[in-house]
Formats: structure tokens, sequence, C-alpha cells
């Protein structure tokens, strides 16, 4: 049977020690990095599972982490779930996982309930306040996703640069009147891709970039966008998330508006619905899973007093150009006034 394989099993297996083992599935730092992927894969395939209760015993840990999201019916925190779990598993924790629903106030109450019960959390797009969240140093290890406060560490990718490649990618089709949905008013992710375009934004002659409001990160916060979207004559939205992105593309099919010949639709995170819809999205891709593995390594780090602390770094993003973006057709450029006027214009040249 599967959970009958020990230490010793995936010692021999190699040909290193048991004790080689244990130190590569408790902590990082304390075995080379190629040395303990292969530990960690070969402990996988073997169907390895910790004695957590054995190491609790002996270590005075639980064996256990917490991870709180925002929505885990959003594939994004989903997909970022999935890494954590992962990557938790085949270090030798399991994982606790918490829905706040949006809100700062439930967060507060789960981190709360989750500290007695984990050896450490991980808190993803955090809502709390700055203040809160400060409170939670020289407690249990903290680390936050996508987000960044003094003294607790993180994993986050630049807001900043994404904005900044979809921004240039819809300059270079020709774009000058862009649109940005925003996401909650809580979010800091939502404040530094705002700062972004104010840095972008004199880089790029001529582009305006328009604030259409903070919304809902769902589909339904993008369906309302959109008309304003439309209202404002604009030619691009760069949305917040792919989820809202989506809805900004139903929306307007549902208009009688085509995307990208009458308004081109950026996107940003490319969770897998980004491929599934017609036009497929244009979008910043982040790595979702990566974000979730790299969290528990560094947090597990923390775990060992002997760990020196990490630097912060962002991890890699990348413009994905697929169909709902295009060049701005003739007939809009001439028409400095933005979309509607061209695409009046197209309608009555149709009908002739």
């Amino acid at each position: 049977m599967k959970g009958s394989i020990t230490v010793r099993d995936v010692a021999k297996a190699l040909g290193v020690s048991p004790s080689t083992v244990s130190r590569a599935l408790s902590s990082s730092d304390l075995v080379n990095p190629r040395t303990r992927q292969q530990i960690v894969d070969k402990a996988r395939e073997l169907g390895y599972i910790p004695n957590n209760a054995a190491r609790g015993l002996a270590t005075g840990r639980k064996g256990t982490l917490g991870l709180v999201v925002p929505d885990l019916e959003n594939p994004y925190f989903a997909s970022v779930t999935k890494g954590v779990q992962a990557r938790a598993l085949a270090a030798g924790y399991s994982v606790f996982v918490a829905d706040s629903d949006e809100d700062s106030r439930l967060e507060r109450e789960l981190v709360s309930k989750l500290k007695p019960q984990v050896d450490g959390l991980i808190l993803c797009s955090s809502r709390m306040s700055d203040a809160d969240l400060a409170s939670l140093l020289g407690g249990i290890p903290v680390l936050l996703i996508n987000r960044r406060l003094h003294g607790l560490p993180d994993i986050t990718v630049d807001d900043q640069e994404i904005v900044r490649q979809a921004l240039e990618h819809l300059h270079a089709l020709g774009h000058r009147k862009v649109g940005y949905a925003g996401g909650p008013t809580g979010s800091w992710s939502d404040q530094q891709r705002r700062l972004g375009i104010d840095q972008a934004v004199p880089g790029l002659p001529g582009l305006e970039v328009m604030p259409l409001g903070s919304f809902a990160p769902v589909f339904g916060g993008g369906q309302s966008a959109a008309d304003l979207a439309v209202a404002a004559g604009l030619t691009a939205v760069l949305a917040y998330n792919d989820l809202m992105a989506l809805g900004i593309i139903a929306r307007l099919h549902a208009r009688g508006i085509t995307v990208p010949d009458e308004m081109s639709v950026v996107g940003i995170d490319d969770i897998n619905a980004a491929t599934l819809v017609s036009p497929a999205l244009t979008t910043v891709r982040a790595p979702l899973r990566k974000v979730g593995s790299a969290a528990v390594d560094r947090l597990v780090d923390s775990l060992d007093p002997h760990s020196a602390p990490r630097a912060a770094e962002y991890l890699p993003i990348e413009i994905v150009v697929r169909q709902s973006t295009s060049v701005v057709p003739s007939a809009i450029r001439e028409h400095p006034s933005g979309n509607a006027a061209g695409r009046n214009e197209r309608k009555s040249h149709a009908s002739i």
C-alpha cells in the first residue's frame, strides 16, 4: 500500500540517507535545491505520506498551513489554491482553505480562527487594512500574495508592469481612447495598476486612459463596465481581470457590438476560460500555480529559524495576444470623437 511508504524507502530509491530526505521534505534551505526537487518528486511518485502527528510531537508543529482567499469561485484564486495545496503536500503539510467572500471583516475572523490551528498563514489578495495586517506581525509566520506590507514576506507580480504591457499593446494597434475597468475599492493590486497607468501614459503619445470605475471582480462587474465604455466612445478596454473582460465581451455582443472590430478588450491573469470563448481573450498572463507553490516554499522557509530571509521579488508576467484585440479600423481613426461615430458610419455604409 502507498501509505506504508517510509522515508527510508524514498532514501533507498534515490541512494541518499533518510536524514537527507527528512530535511528536504521539511525545510528547503537545508538541502541543495536540485536534490530537494528530486526527493520531492520521488516521494510523490512513491506515494509517501508524512506522519504529521509524529513530526508534531518532535517539533511542536501542527503540520498544517492556512490559506485565506477572497473568492474560491474565481478561477484565479482556484488556480493559486491548487498550487498551494500541491506544494504543501510535497513538503508534508496539510492546508486549511478559507474563503472570505471579498469581506475584510470576515477575513479578520477567519484569520483569528485559523491562527491557533496552523503553523503559518498565507493571505491571498488580502482585503484587510494595513493596520489589521500589521497586527499579525510577531505571531505565527504570515505570508502575503498580491499584497505588500513592510515586515511581512510576500509573493507577487508587478502590477504596474502588467498594465504597461497591456497599454503598449493597445497603443501599438492604434488605440488612443482606452478605458480601465477597475477592481474592488480595497484591492491593493488595483491600486498598483492605477499607479502603473499614470506612469505608462506619458510614454505613449496621444494615449488617453479613462477610469470607468470600481467593479466587482466577476463576470457581472464586466457587463456593467461595458455599457460605460460604449457611452464614453472608447475603442478599447483593459479589465481588472479575465472574468470582467469576459463579461465585457458578452455585454458588447448582446448590444450588437463586435469584438475586436468595434472594440478591443484585454484581460489580466490568463485563466483557462480565456481560450474557451470567441473571440479568445488577449490577456496578461500571470503564473497562477507558481504563485501558490512559491508562497508555500517561502512560508515553509520562514518556519526554519536558521533560514535567511529572502529578498522581495516579482514573478514573471507576459502579454498573450489572441483574437479580442485588433488594429483600430480606419473609420474609427477618422473620427476622433470615438468609436461610436465610426461604428455608425460603417453600419450606414453597410445598409446602402
